[in-house]
């Protein structure tokens, strides 16, 4: 089937729930639901006071192996917010830290790794990942399956390129530079690299859906670092295996980047069947470069989120009225929710959406 035709509804494969009429999965495989749902990146997290009380003391990656803990952060935006899909508490590294990656998250600057993967023994030396190393996630999704009722669960992982980046640069990056220059010096090398960053993500999310997760979104937040033409070559047949891999399950695989305007057709050529689309482009510029059938999610300017709320209602309603272009319109942020968000804004302006 081509990315570009809106999915069939499906039965639920064994051990799922059946969701028919949830609003998100509905929107997700291109149909119109009942009411325009709403969900936001990074819901979880920091904004919300009940999660800095919980995870006080906690370091952010033991936190994602905690079954209880994970799966009470995941429930708590959908308890406050009202919100048409929980994503689970995770983090695009934890498949690395428990395949035996020597990487950790600090305070203030995102992944650090020990030591820079940028030769080929260093690649050679990367462990796999077998699904009972990430057994404490899927115990965490098993119990958000049974405590979610009818709101639907998202699984998700890192994309082979943006895992790459942190692994090559040891940490977050502004400009990419060894990334770049080992893709385009030593090509083999860099596919090696991230076909074996593809084995672990799609691996991780196996795990996640045979747990019960209802679809899956793989973050491929540098991508936008990258031109088409080298998206294309070295970017796009590894997302695609991870894409791949997950088809049997039947679920939505949504695909998102930052910076990504200019690759939506090949991020959607990768296999997913929902765009991300973040804050720079409006919804129905995004679905005409789509070729004018999409399923599409996004696309409010986190930063939005600190204006006074005269402004961003007009801009939640025009977001709305151009995700009409779309087949379907799952509502989001471009981007996920920063810190210091009053949780009370995001509140409103999920119920806002749902008046739409």
């Amino acid at each position: 089937m081509s990315p570009t035709t809106p999915q069939p509804p499906q039965a639920p494969s064994p051990g799922r729930r059946a969701l028919p009429e949830a609003p998100f999965l509905v929107a997700a495989r291109g149909g119109r639901p009942a009411r325009t749902p709403v969900w936001f990146m990074r819901q979880a997290g920091r904004s919300l006071p009940e999660y800095r009380a919980l995870r006080e003391g906690v370091p952010m990656l033991d936190s994602c192996f905690d079954p209880e803990m994970l799966a009470e952060i995941t429930l708590q935006p959908v308890r406050r917010h009202g919100v048409d899909a929980a994503i689970l508490y995770s983090d695009i590294v934890v498949p690395l830290k428990a395949a035996g990656v020597d990487i950790d998250i600090v305070p203030g600057t995102g992944p650090v790794v020990e030591k820079p993967v940028r030769d080929l023994a260093a690649v050679k030396a990367l462990p796999e990942l077998a699904a009972e190393q990430v057994s404490p996630v899927a115990d965490g999704v098993r119990l958000l399956v049974e405590r979610l009722g009818q709101t639907p669960l998202i699984g998700f992982a890192g994309a082979p390129f943006t895992l790459a980046s942190y692994l090559i640069e040891g940490g977050p990056s502004r400009n990419h530079e060894h990334t770049k220059a080992l893709m385009h010096s030593e090509p083999a090398l860099w596919h090696e690299l991230a076909g074996r960053l593809a084995d672990i993500a799609l691996t991780f999310l196996r795990a996640q859906l045979d747990a019960g997760v209802d679809a899956v979104q793989l973050f491929d937040s540098w991508a936008g670092a990258l031109s088409e033409r080298d998206y294309r070559e070295f970017v796009l047949p590894h997302s695609a295996k991870v894409f791949d891999g997950v088809a049997a399950y039947g679920v939505p695989r949504i695909h998102f980047g930052v910076g990504t305007g200019e690759l939506l057709v090949a991020m959607r050529d990768a296999g997913a069947d929902v765009v991300g689309v973040d804050w720079r482009i409006p919804l129905d510029e995004a679905v005409r470069r789509l070729g004018g059938r999409a399923v599409v999610q996004g696309n409010l300017d986190p930063a939005l989120l600190h204006a006074s709320w005269p402004v961003l209602e007009a801009e939640v309603r025009r977001i709305v009225e151009e995700g009409r272009a779309a087949d379907g319109h799952i509502f989001n942020l471009g981007h996920g929710v920063l810190p210091g968000v009053d949780p009370d804004v995001l509140t409103r302006v999920a119920g806002l959406v749902h008046e739409l």
